[in-house]
């Protein structure tokens, strides 16, 4: 099932399964700094050639959208590349991905964007469209991609009073790595300004709260999954990661301190990580496998 209709208008949405645009861009050294600097490492000098830890490719590419483009929620208005879905909130869902060979600082890239697949669903609390797309990465002049991702992104119904919120998941009991981290409004600001990220409901706590009925501003799923990623870096300096998934079970609000922690294998080749909220229920849950 993939025709959704409003009261103005019916959208076939399988109509864009297929649709692709490219982009480029340069792996520049102060993005890399501002990211290193945001999650708190010492300085370092940023050298052409140095590899992108995991997950960094997230500070190129940007969305440039014009301003006047912006729709109420501070992404872009409906259109474009990805669907038109007529629902009000959008959140990153999860993401798979396969690192083949590193991008590196200098390095000229360019980013094919693929529709892979639409599906809209009846949930719990209303009508729920999934929309998965596929990302290759690859340097200039190679043949195959260094980095392939899948992004899964879910748009929801306005919530409604009486709305019932799915009961929360106990987050593992032991872990063998763990950090705490305050999620407060620098930390939000800083990775929405490295990302050109609009979205409101992680600055804006007017709107989240009235408009979204959150509790209050919602840390970013790509912060918390680069935290985790983040996390094996200082436990396990030097692995090598040829594969992440993660997916995000719940969210999580700057209104309390919340947790990432990890757990190697017996025989070290992967690596479960997750997060947890100040309660202690699953906020994400993760796999690296490691080369």
């Amino acid at each position: 099932m993939t025709r959704l209709s409003t009261p103005s208008e019916t959208i076939d949405l399988a109509a864009w399964i297929g649709r692709s645009e490219t982009v480029h861009d340069l792996i520049g050294a102060t993005p890399v700094a501002a990211l290193n600097a945001t999650l708190d490492h010492p300085a370092q000098p940023v050298e052409p050639g140095m590899p992108l830890p995991p997950l960094w490719h997230w500070l190129y590419f940007l969305p440039l959208h014009r301003q006047s483009e912006i729709g109420a929620d501070g992404h872009a208005k409906r259109g474009g590349f990805l669907p038109p879905v007529p629902l009000p909130r959008r959140m990153w869902a999860g993401s798979q991905f396969e690192f083949r060979s590193p991008l590196r600082v200098g390095d000229r890239v360019a980013r094919t964007s693929t529709i892979d697949d639409v599906r809209l669903k009846e949930g719990r609390t209303g009508r729920l469209v999934f929309v998965k797309v596929r990302h290759e990465l690859r340097v200039e002049g190679a043949a195959e991609p260094a980095l392939v991702e899948f992004h899964d992104i879910v748009y929801r119904d306005a919530q409604q009073p009486g709305d019932v919120p799915p009961p929360p998941q106990a987050a593992p009991g032991a872990a063998v790595w763990r950090r705490e981290i305050v999620p407060d409004d620098v930390l939000l600001f800083r990775y929405s300004a490295l990302t050109f990220n609009g979205h409101r409901i992680h600055y804006d706590r007017r709107y989240v709260t009235q408009v979204e009925g959150y509790p209050g501003l919602i840390v970013h799923g790509p912060l918390i999954a680069t935290l985790l990623l983040d996390l094996l870096r200082r436990e396990r300096p030097g692995a090598e990661v040829a594969a992440f998934t993660f997916k995000a079970v719940r969210p999580t609000f700057d209104l309390h301190p919340f947790r990432v922690q990890g757990t190697p294998s017996a025989d070290g080749r992967s690596v479960h990580l997750w997060a947890s909220d100040h309660e202690g229920w699953l906020t994400m849950d993760a796999t690296a496998l490691l080369r």
